[in-house]
């Protein structure tokens, strides 16, 4: 039985040959160069260049999509928030609105006071026509504006008796018609309020079901 040797021989990297010449050198002992010509120079210049370029170009790329992931991260914890401002703003806007149409629209019921009788007379015509008497219940108006009401249900075609009644408390715009197949009223505040109270049903509904806000619906678009 043979036994293996436990070591390998030292293999030189450095070939010598009989005369002590060398003939293949170590790679630790080969020469370096130390000058280049000038198409040597330009071809490492652009070399370089374009090793910096794509270089730069990556950690563009890193960075841009870090941003977008930080971007995207932010917006989604500012959803609800922005979701629950924009429906603030709405909602603030609808009361503005609101708020400006009852003051319009106080100022001209002022002015003019029959004009919502007037215009429910009109809308009324048929069926009063045949009734023998109207009853008209009203605030505490002038006698003017008691003929100029008279005037409009001659208009309107009725040929009964006209009968007012005044209501201490009733807006001057208010009223009550009386006949004798039906009746009609309008108040002002009653009117309002209930403009009110469907307006903020809508603004619920549309609360409800509001468009969600996230990165991807946000950043829609982008390049």
């Amino acid at each position: 039985m043979t036994h293996q040797p436990l070591s390998t021989p030292f293999a030189f990297d450095t070939e010598f040959d009989a005369a002590g010449v060398v003939v293949n050198a170590a790679a630790a002992f080969r020469p370096i160069k130390r000058a280049y010509g000038p198409a040597e120079v330009d071809a490492l210049v652009a070399q370089a260049r374009v090793d910096a370029r794509n270089e730069a170009l990556a950690e563009v790329e890193s960075i841009q999509a870090m941003a977008l992931s930080a971007i995207g991260q932010a917006l989604t914890a500012a959803a609800p928030a922005l979701a629950q401002v924009a429906q603030q703003h709405r909602q603030q806007a609808a009361e503005l609105a609101l708020s400006a149409a009852r003051v319009v629209s106080a100022s001209a019921l002022d002015r003019h006071p029959e004009a919502p009788l007037q215009a429910a007379l009109e809308a009324l015509a048929q069926e009063i026509d045949a009734s023998p008497r109207l009853v008209i219940r009203t605030g505490d108006l002038t006698e003017a504006t008691h003929a100029r009401i008279q005037q409009l249900c001659a208009d309107a075609g009725f040929s009964g008796i006209v009968a007012f009644r005044t209501e201490p408390g009733m807006a001057p715009a208010a009223f009550q018609l009386e006949w004798a197949d039906g009746r009609a009223a309008f108040d002002p505040e009653e009117a309002f309020a209930r403009i009110s109270e469907a307006l903020n049903s809508a603004l619920a509904a549309e609360a409800g079901h509001a468009e969600n806000l996230t990165p991807e619906s946000t950043m829609e678009g982008r390049p």
